[in-house]
C-alpha cells in the first residue's frame, strides 16, 4: 500500500516554500506520495513547515482525520515543533523509516450559549481566550467551576487553556507552566480589577464557565487558538471542558519537556550540576 504524507507550509514565506519543496522532493525520491496544503484524508503524517501559527492551522486539518503532526520550526519559539530547519534531512530519514512516536495532546471543547438561545461550538489545543469586544471597555464577567460561581470582575480577558497552551497566551498572561502530560485545565484572568483573580489549575473532570454579565455595554469575543472568532454578546455563557478528540503530535526523540523549556526559552542553567551519585 502506498504511503501518503501531507506537507503544510506558509505559502507567503519563501523559506517555508523552499523547505516544503525540499521535503516533498526527498520523500517522493523514496516512493512516498506527497500533497501540499490539501486534505489530510488518507495521510500517514502531516509535516508542517512554519511557526506555531502554521502548526495550529495544520492541526485543524489533521485533527479531523486523526493524523499526527510533525512540526519543523521556521518561526520564533515554535514550541509545538519537533525540529529546526537544519534538521530537515534527519526529519525526512526518520519519516521514511517510520522512526517516530506519537503522543496525544489534550484539547478543549468550547460552547457559547447566547441569550437568544443560539449555541456555538468550537475547540482548541492551546486556549479559548475570552476578550473584550471593544477596546475602550472591559469584559464584565463571572467565572465559575462545575456550576458554582467563584468571582465576578471586570478585566481585559480570561484565558481558558490546556497544559499545551500553558506555554502560549496563558504564559504571557502570568499563568503557570504545566507539563503536557498533566491532566489539568487552566484559568488565567488578564488585568482583572479584583482581589481574587489569580490563575487557577483545575481537574479535567471539571467544567469551566464564564458568564458575560447582561450589561448593554458588555460585549465579548472568544478566540480559539487565536484563529477562530466567536461572538459572546452580553448575557452569554461560555463553557469549556476537556475535548473529546485530542491532537496527535509526532516525536522524533524522547527528550524530556524540561529540555524543551530550556531550549525554547533560552533559560539560564549554568549552575546546574546534574544528579550526583550518593557518597
Amino acid at each position: 500500500m502506498s504511503r501518503r504524507i501531507l506537507v503544510v507550509c506558509h505559502e507567503g514565506r519563501a523559506d517555508a516554500v523552499t523547505a516544503a519543496d525540499r521535503v516533498s522532493t526527498a520523500l517522493r525520491g523514496h516512493g512516498i506520495e506527497t500533497v501540499r496544503n490539501g486534505s489530510a484524508e488518507g495521510a500517514e503524517l502531516v509535516i508542517v513547515l512554519g511557526g506555531d501559527g502554521t502548526l495550529l492551522r495544520a492541526a485543524e486539518v489533521a485533527r479531523a482525520y486523526d493524523v499526527p503532526l510533525l512540526g519543523v520550526n521556521l518561526g520564533h519559539v515554535g514550541f509545538l515543533a519537533e525540529a529546526e530547519p537544519e534538521a530537515l534531512p534527519s526529519v525526512v530519514a526518520h519519516v521514511v523509516a517510520r522512526e517516530y512516536t506519537v503522543e496525544e495532546r489534550m484539547t478543549i471543547d468550547v460552547t457559547i450559549r447566547t441569550p437568544d438561545g443560539r449555541e456555538q461550538h468550537d475547540w482548541a489545543i492551546n486556549e479559548a481566550a475570552v476578550e473584550k469586544g471593544e477596546r475602550a471597555r472591559m469584559v464584565e464577567a463571572t467565572i465559575g467551576v462545575d456550576g458554582r460561581g467563584l468571582s465576578t470582575f471586570g478585566c481585559d480577558g480570561i484565558i481558558l487553556a490546556t497544559p499545551t497552551g500553558s506555554t502560549a497566551y496563558a504564559f504571557s498572561g502570568g499563568g503557570p507552566l504545566v507539563w503536557p502530560d498533566v491532566e489539568a485545565l487552566l484559568v488565567v484572568p488578564i488585568a482583572a480589577h479584583a482581589l481574587f483573580a489569580r490563575p487557577m489549575v483545575v481537574s479535567t473532570s471539571s467544567e469551566l464557565q464564564v458568564q458575560i454579565l447582561p450589561y448593554e455595554e458588555t460585549h465579548a469575543v472568544v478566540w480559539c487558538d487565536g484563529r477562530r472568532r466567536l461572538d459572546a454578546p452580553a448575557g452569554s455563557r461560555i463553557e469549556v471542558r476537556r475535548g473529546v478528540q485530542p491532537v496527535r503530535l509526532a516525536r522524533l526523540s524522547q527528550a524530556p519537556f524540561s529540555g524543551r523549556l530550556v531550549a525554547k526559552f533560552n533559560l539560564p542553567v549554568h549552575g546546574w550540576r546534574g544528579n550526583r551519585e550518593p557518597s
